[in-house]
């Protein structure tokens, strides 16, 4: 059987294509970011300990030393939003005689001789946050300070009340910044690895749940890796040591005390612990501190290209082994520090910098974790075959979208690539969809929803650029190559959203894999 692809045209259509995350504490942030240190300083560098965790099995009776050691600089954030302006136009009916005869002539957002315009009451909000260095930098995350006129920290049993400075905060990561003048040398947390941390290892959790002092509860690492909240640059620990509302910010220590998180979100139908928290590893939260403390915002390395997980199904198309490991280079920025190196669309990344690459999220977080200006050896395999390149990484720009959306396919009869109409990228239809000029291929028009094509992800709107890997000039030709292609699946390369990605189209009695 053929496959089909449709060419739409404005006159006719003619052939074609054929339980909720609850954050625990804090309200949402602003970002404000702190002048980088001048040189009389040096810059800030967290001591790591990386002596192996003790994992003989044998029963433990106790943490309360354990407790002791961490505790004292586990501290409580508060924050406050003062109240905004009211005027007659968000509260129309302060003019209202009826308004006027219950409160008065003064009544908030009346103005005259003698009155002042009115406020929203303040908003109050808490967390927790942990002591990293003597001399009173804190971690915590971004949505406990975010939008915060006021922070104020609440550090240890007497609760010592200090003004607190957000030096800078980075919402991509959820991590934040704060700095007390204590006049003192004060109590830290010991930073551990947290790569080294497994599935299986004792974990406690310190914080100030509900605001009711500081808790400590115990569970185990549940899983490591995890990306839930949607944020651009995620690596959780997932554990069951409860967490609750307030405790975002706080400690995630090992069995010897050793900070290895930040507590951040929990996975709750209750608004309660029901055992899956997540806390930021400590690796990723301790280059975000450093970087906004001697840079005055984050820094990240920038490669330049889109990347997508490999499925068995594109492992196959691209000549790699299934199961392995890696991420699938879909398109290359121009001028980018990958187009200069040599790296292509289809090649798989599955290694940098000597390390291994799991997913697409994971070489995201490698990369942003490099200094910009730094030569980084990277391995892909292209077409079956290893290639070592050299990339020099360049820092990441402020306006760059981070985003792999991934959208697909159709089909009508038994072809691949049946139920799929496209048509030609004309002026009114790039602004339509939102295409910009730089985009080649032919736009999908239709995709009849019980096709392999929908199943897959193409959509109204996604562009077609590649089939099985050649390019796609405009409606004509894709039509021209999709009736030459051959087989019960297609590869197709289609941008949507921003980003290109690559597509396996199978026929519905075809397993994916």
């Amino acid at each position: 059987m053929s496959n089909k692809l449709k060419r739409f045209s404005t006159q006719s259509a003619l052939a074609v294509l054929g339980g909720a995350l609850v954050f625990g504490g804090g309200h949402a942030l602003f970002e404000r970011h702190a002048d980088a240190k001048d040189a009389k300083n040096p810059p800030a560098h967290l001591e790591v300990d990386k002596a192996p965790l003790v994992r003989d099995g044998k029963a433990i009776t106790s943490f309360a030393e354990v407790v002791k050691k961490v505790s004292p600089a586990v501290v409580k954030v508060y924050i406050t939003k003062n109240g905004k302006p009211v005027n007659e136009q968000m509260m129309p009916f302060l003019d209202d005689p009826m308004f006027r005869r219950f409160f008065g002539d003064r009544a908030p957002g009346q103005r005259g001789e003698g009155m002042r315009p009115g406020r929203t009451p303040k908003e109050h909000g808490l967390g927790s946050g942990v002591i990293v260095t003597k001399d009173g930098y804190i971690l915590t995350n971004n949505h406990v300070v975010e939008g915060a006129d006021e922070v104020r920290v609440a550090i240890g049993e007497g609760d010592d009340d200090y003004t607190a400075k957000v030096v800078g905060t980075d919402p991509k990561s959820d991590l934040a910044v704060l700095k007390v003048d204590a006049k003192k040398s004060l109590p830290t947390a010991v930073t551990g690895d947290s790569e080294k941390l497994e599935v299986g290892d004792v974990v406690l959790a310190v914080g100030n749940p509900f605001g009711i002092g500081q808790t400590v509860t115990m569970g185990i690492v549940s899983a490591t890796g995890r990306a839930t909240l949607g944020m651009d640059y995620e690596d959780f620990i997932q554990t069951d040591a409860a967490i609750n509302p307030g405790n975002s910010g706080g400690a995630l220590v090992d069995a010897q005390g050793r900070l290895i998180g930040i507590n951040t979100a929990i996975i709750s139908r209750s608004g309660g612990n029901q055992g899956i928290g997540f806390a930021i590893p400590v690796n990723l939260a301790r280059y975000v501190m450093e970087s906004i403390i001697n840079n005055g915002h984050v820094i990240r390395g920038y490669m330049g290209v889109n990347i997508q997980n490999v499925t068995p199904a594109l492992a196959k198309e691209f000549g790699v082994e299934e199961g392995t490991e890696g991420a699938l280079v879909a398109d290359i920025t121009s001028g980018s520090p990958a187009e200069k190196a040599g790296l292509k669309a289809g090649d798989v990344i599955t290694e940098l910098n000597g390390a291994k690459v799991r997913d697409s999220r994971h070489l995201k977080l490698q990369v942003a974790q490099i200094a910009p200006g730094t030569k980084v050896p990277v391995k892909v395999n292209r077409e079956g075959q290893e290639k070592e390149l050299t990339v020099t990484l360049k820092e990441f720009p402020n306006d760059e979208l981070a985003s792999n959306n991934d959208k697909m396919k159709s089909s009508d009869d038994n072809d691949a690539l049946d139920g799929v109409t496209v048509g030609d990228l004309d002026q009114p239809t790039r602004k339509q969809f939102d295409i910009p000029s730089t985009v080649k291929g032919a736009v999908v028009t239709q995709v009849d929803p019980e096709s392999p094509s929908y199943e897959a992800g193409l959509r109204e709107g996604d562009v077609v650029q590649e089939i099985n890997r050649k390019a796609v000039k405009d409606a004509e030709d894709a039509v021209a190559l999709s009736e030459k292609a051959k087989g019960k699946s297609a590869l197709l390369r289609v941008w949507s959203h921003g980003a290109s990605h690559y597509l396996v189209v199978k026929m519905k009695n075809e397993k994916l894999g």
